[in-house]
């Protein structure tokens, strides 16, 4: 039921409505002052606040004024008397709903106190989408090498420069792509994302960058291109390392000049977008091969950022584990299903090929087809061994990876898993590997691990 509060000195004027809004069905209370009102919110929640301009002590403008300074989100429909119309239409720039003037129309002030509480609905629902929406955005994990890629996203997100996301498939690269847009300067702009990898090489350059009518058959219609759409924000390109050589060429322009030109057409169209791709190649090896153009990767790669498969931060699986089941039982309107320890510690000793994607999966699997209310390691036994098939140490190269490319990774992965069993402390870090710290922190360098910030630590790089 809605609440609603009225404000008037008026004794005629609180019963009136009072009358007229209880028959409705509404939740109603009244005072005659400013101080009461502000009193009654500070207490109970209201859906709209029926406001007169004119009352004892402080006026209706002050008490909105202290309303929203105190962020009381309630719909306010301004009461104005003879001559403080002005007064009623300042109300709505300091962000009245909606104002009725007196003598009241009872049928004009309900249909205005409903089309309060229909924006007021709106309102809540957006708040509760954005909400859901946020926590699908949101990084999950208190690993080292979740708290290292957060602090590298924080640091990126406030600058212009294009980031480079690499990671194998399901790590979360586009995750990490919202949330440098989401706490970047630009995220009251678009975020546009096109897969380089599921559009046909023909129509790709008419994706990105648009066309003109009659530019290829089935050109119907001028249409607008991903780069134009983002103007203003953030284009997140991803699975770029799938992009044809000669789309590469064009993008590589776009880059340089932040001009664009539609298939087909003459016009230069100028466009302010922040460039953010993401691969889950090794773009220096693709290089090599002649499938990669080098100088689109040095534009790209200003801010490099690798994000961890799941098995590097797999203390993180717990939290992600129920992080899914919450947000699946949402999704599906059930209540959630709990983890047993031994459920918790098969999860644990997975491998996880396909990373986080792969967890989600299969949190949504034990959902829907577990009928109990608790989870054990026996539901996870279609996992294979039951569910205990954790690689133990590094991953197996590929067959044809250079010597040198192995040894990199193997050491950068032995680094990081130190570190993250001395919670990024670099001293100890460096005794623990028989280095020295300046030593390590070149390594660190050379390999993109940024160090996490922390109090113990007892000097900075």
């Amino acid at each position: 039921m809605a609440a609603i509060l009225i404000v008037d000195d008026e004794p005629g004027v609180r019963s009136a409505l009072a009358g007229v809004l209880r028959d409705e069905g509404y939740d109603v209370d009244a005072v005659e002052t400013g101080e009461a009102c502000l009193e009654r919110l500070v207490t109970g929640a209201y859906d709209v606040v029926l406001l007169d301009v004119w009352l004892p002590g402080m006026d209706g403008l002050a008490t909105l004024a202290r309303m929203r300074e105190r962020e009381i989100d309630a719909q306010v429909v301004v009461i104005s008397g003879h001559g403080s119309v002005e007064s009623a239409v300042r109300a709505i720039k300091m962000g009245a709903f909606d104002f009725v003037e007196k003598p009241l129309s009872l049928e004009k002030t309900m249909l205005v106190v409903r089309n309060a509480l229909r924006q007021r609905r709106l309102e809540v629902e957006n708040r509760a989408l954005r909400a859901r929406v946020d926590a699908q955005h949101t990084i999950i994990g208190e690993s080292y090498v979740i708290e290292q890629l957060r602090e590298q996203v924080a640091t990126a997100a406030p600058t212009n420069g294009r980031v480079l996301i690499q990671g194998e498939n399901g790590t979360g690269k586009e995750l990490v792509a919202r949330n440098i847009h989401a706490l970047s300067r630009r995220k009251s702009g678009p975020f546009i994302e096109v897969n380089c990898a599921a559009i046909p090489e023909e129509l790709i350059e008419s994706e990105l960058f648009g066309h003109v009518r009659g530019a290829f058959t089935g050109a119907v219609a001028d249409r607008r291109g991903k780069f134009e759409a983002a103007n203003g924000g953030t284009l997140f390109l991803d699975e770029i390392g799938d992009m044809s050589l000669k789309t590469q060429a064009k993008v590589l322009r776009a880059l340089q000049e932040q001009v664009v030109e539609a298939v087909g057409g003459n016009a230069r169209i100028r466009v302010d977008v922040r460039v953010l791709a993401a691969t889950n190649k090794d773009l220096v090896q693709e290089i090599r091969a002649g499938r990669f153009r080098e100088d689109l990767y040095f534009r790209l790669n200003v801010i490099p950022i690798a994000v961890p498969a799941l098995r590097e931060r797999d203390a993180d699986i717990p939290l992600l584990a129920e992080h899914f089941m919450a947000m699946l039982a949402r999704e599906y309107g059930r209540r959630g299903k709990a983890f047993d320890s031994d459920a918790l510690l098969a999860l644990r000793q997975y491998a996880w090929p396909g990373n986080v994607r792969e967890l989600r999966n299969v949190i949504e699997r034990l959902m829907i087809m577990v009928p109990g209310e608790r989870i054990s390691s026996r539901d996870l036994a279609f996992l294979g061994g039951g569910g205990v098939t954790r690689v133990t140490g590094p991953r197996e190269p590929a067959s044809q990876e250079p010597l040198h490319e192995a040894r990199d990774r193997f050491e950068r992965d032995y680094i990081l898993r130190a570190l993250a069993t001395q919670q990024g402390n670099i001293s100890r870090t460096a005794d623990v590997l028989g280095v020295e710290r300046s030593n390590l922190y070149r390594k660190m360098r050379g390999f993109g691990i940024g160090p996490v910030r922390r109090a113990d630590e007892d000097e900075a790089i």
